[in-house]
């Protein structure tokens, strides 16, 4: 997905609206989208960045010894 910025965004507020989360998140964001690091913490109106799609860790399975 393609978000294009309004005046004001900061990258881990776009996070957590889109994925829901920030921890491991927003550095994955600022490795797909290196042009970032220029802005700043608060980014101008009409960045566009890629918000690549992230794959959450397989949790394990939870074994009750007693019931």
């Amino acid at each position: 997905m393609i978000y294009t910025t309004i005046e004001g965004d900061m990258l881990d507020y776009i996070c957590w609206k889109y994925y829901g989360k920030t921890s491991n998140y927003v550095e994955k964001v600022l490795a797909a989208n290196t042009h970032l690091a220029e802005y700043g913490a608060i980014l101008p109106a009409g960045i566009k960045i890629f918000l690549p799609v992230i794959d959450e860790p397989k949790s394990l399975q939870k074994i009750k010894l007693w019931q």
